[in-house]
């Protein structure tokens, strides 16, 4: 089976078997789980699984997912390092590190990872294939011992060094050596996709766990039935979200050309910080050419020239703002008198409507069925607009390219200030920001602060599957 067998965006698959939610850790944080394990079934075989999407490429820092002990002569950690996975452990200083030839750079994908140790070699399965390690001999390990702080997230002492993006359907089994991945997933038999299924039934063992991260009250509740429950640390409800390895929503994606050196991303790619002088926006994960297509965006530090639309096109360079091609199109607001109140395409601007500020949530409506492109401002549609109105357009912001030049549009975000760096989050229904009112598309997928108008819905692969 290949390797590569993970939920992509725009996939046409409906898994059978639904996971509801994942866990986001920001990059940079101290966002973690721990937990200190009781008496073990046998130290010398456990199998872990997660689901993975990551939030950043590591740049050769390392990205703690998971670790085990109290030192740094006392630890077993999993971790990304140059993009690729590593298991390393330091018992009174002997070292141990093993890790893959593969590496993981896709930041729009969920991944599936399974280690399994069964006390003389160690094993990697990803997205249900075994994996080439640079050795298997692990030996003593920290990882299920016996009155072990295992942490979920960050390194052994809690200080850096964090994970960053998201991980859902984590489960530990102590005393269970699974022989291959099939008691996690199985390829889909229309898509070859690896999807999860349900593992409720496992063998967990004394200190097995399954964190489903369906509790938004109690992040770290062990629904496996031996109540081996985590602490939460510096997460909130906020951060239980419903991207998932069975729905992936779309995200802002950091490895967007020249973007990638000019954004600061966090909050597993929903905050963008713009810099100054550095025009080129960040735009989606996922495109569309056809449905019609619904996302909010907060401006957190609106600043002057802030801007917000679809653009078909990269930037290939750090001039060229949203709005700058002529298949790309921007609202522009701002703070300062006179530097918003305005749209862009095509490199010219135009009046408009009302400008935004700190605070305020645009909402952006994509009918690619009609081509038509809708702005609202804190729940009210901009010049009288109608997204619902099809062919006749009623106050659309623009009529945009039945052709655009990629063959996609993207939703994104941007500035055109050579001063000012402002802020934006991105809602494509799994938000990193508080909703105090809560609305989904008309099928029911999505976390939104305004009513979803009807016909359009949030940009994740089930949605892509019937409408994309």
């Amino acid at each position: 089976m290949p390797i590569n067998s993970f939920l992509y965006p725009g996939a046409k698959f409906t898994p059978t078997y639904e996971v509801a939610n994942s866990l986001r850790f920001d990059i940079g944080s101290t966002d973690y789980l721990n937990r200190t394990s009781g008496t073990s079934t046998n130290t010398n075989a456990w199998s872990l699984s997660m689901w993975i999407k990551r939030g950043k490429l590591d740049g050769g820092v390392s990205q703690k997912v998971f670790s085990a002990g109290s030192g740094s002569t006392d630890r077993t950690e999993i971790y990304f390092y140059n993009d690729k996975l590593n298991i390393y452990r330091n018992i009174s200083g002997s070292e141990i590190n093993i890790d893959t030839s593969m590496v993981f750079r896709d930041l729009s994908a969920w991944y599936h990872t399974l280690w399994v140790w069964n006390g003389t070699a160690i094993t990697l399965y990803v997205n249900g294939a075994s994996v080439t390690l640079s050795a298997t001999n692990l030996g003593t390990n920290k990882i299920n011992g016996s009155s072990t702080i295992h942490r979920i997230g960050i390194q052994h002492d809690n200080s850096s060094q964090n994970f960053g993006g998201y991980l859902a359907e984590i489960v530990f089994l102590d005393g269970t050596t699974v022989s291959d991945a099939t008691s996690f997933g199985e390829f889909d038999s229309d898509t070859n996709i690896w999807k999860p299924i349900d593992v409720s039934g496992l063998t967990f063992g004394n200190n097995g766990f399954y964190l489903d991260f369906e509790n938004s009250g109690s992040l770290g509740a062990d629904v496996s039935g031996n109540g081996n429950n985590f602490t939460v640390n510096n997460l909130t409800s906020v951060d239980q979200s419903s991207d998932s390895c069975t729905n992936n929503f779309a995200t802002l994606n950091p490895l967007n050309g020249v973007v990638y050196s000019s954004i600061t991303f966090s909050e597993g790619n929903l905050k963008a910080q713009t810099t100054a002088g550095k025009y080129a926006p960040a735009h989606s994960t996922m495109g569309f050419n056809t449905g019609k297509w619904y996302a909010e965006f907060k401006a957190t530090d609106a600043g002057n020239w802030t801007m917000v639309g679809i653009v078909s096109q990269n930037s290939t360079a750090s001039g060229q703002p949203l709005g700058y091609f002529s298949d790309s199109y921007a609202y522009i607001g701002g703070t300062a008198a006179g530097s918003g109140n305005s749209l862009m395409n095509n490199d010219t601007n135009t009046s408009y409507a009302s400008t935004y500020g700190n605070g305020d949530i645009i909402s952006v409506a994509v009918d690619c069925d009609n081509n038509k492109l809708y702005f609202g401002l804190n729940g009210t549609w901009l010049n009288s607009g109608n997204p619902e109105s099809g062919a006749t357009g009623t106050g659309a912001a623009f009529t945009i390219s039945s052709s655009p030049t990629s063959g996609f549009y993207y939703f994104a975000v941007g500035n055109y200030s050579g001063s000012q760096t402002p802020d934006w989050e991105a809602n494509f229904g799994s938000p990193a920001f508080s909703i105090s009112s809560g609305n989904s598309d008309g099928n029911g997928y999505g976390n939104f602060e305004y009513s979803v108008p009807s016909g359009y819905y949030a940009l994740n692969t089930k949605n892509l599957a019937e409408y994309g």
